[in-house]
């Protein structure tokens, strides 16, 4: 991630040992949600389609899962769960390997699909009737979780290299 390119972010509150507060956490995610391209796009609506299929799907199948509102919320609840459950340098490092090596996969997957059926994705329309041109049905429901992935795992990665850089005073590289 260039952290170059990130400017006016808000500062992440201090306690009075020098530890970050992380209860300032929230405004650097609503600051990447309005001023970074890459992770407002979590709001885009062919994005948020893409989510409640995947929320949808996931209840069908019988998994248990937490119904979030919209997807902004999974990605804020996903970056504060992350940092809770990675609270070391070495565990956060981790933690966004694990989300680079997700994300190419699923970049990956979906390069090949598209190319594969002819999707047109970048028109910002609907994602869900662009898989409609994919013959079966577990090719449509695997790209569709590829789309999902791929989405989540770039905003996630991205605030999270930032709050890496901020936590530990370097850039997070693989």
């Amino acid at each position: 991630m260039d952290t170059q390119e990130i400017v006016n972010a808000p500062p992440l509150r201090r306690d009075a040992r020098g530890s970050v507060d992380v209860d300032s956490v929230p405004d650097v995610i609503d600051w990447f949600l309005a001023y970074d391209q890459r992770v407002a796009i979590i709001k885009h609506p062919a994005v948020e389609e893409v989510f409640q299929w995947k929320q949808q799907a996931s209840q069908a199948q019988g998994e248990d899962v937490f119904a979030f509102k919209q997807a902004e919320d999974r990605l804020a609840i996903g970056i504060i769960q992350a940092l809770a459950d990675n609270p070391t340098e070495r565990e956060l490092h981790s933690w966004l390997g694990q989300l680079l090596n997700a994300l190419e996969t699923a970049s990956k997957a979906n390069e090949s699909t598209a190319e594969a059926y002819k999707l047109n994705l970048g028109s910002g329309q609907s994602i869900l009737k662009e898989a409609e041109k994919i013959p079966f049905q577990r090719g449509r429901s695997d790209f569709l979780l590829n789309c999902w992935i791929e989405t989540l795992c770039t905003a996630e990665a991205r605030v999270l290299g930032w709050l890496y850089k901020e936590f530990y005073g370097r850039p997070y590289t693989p």
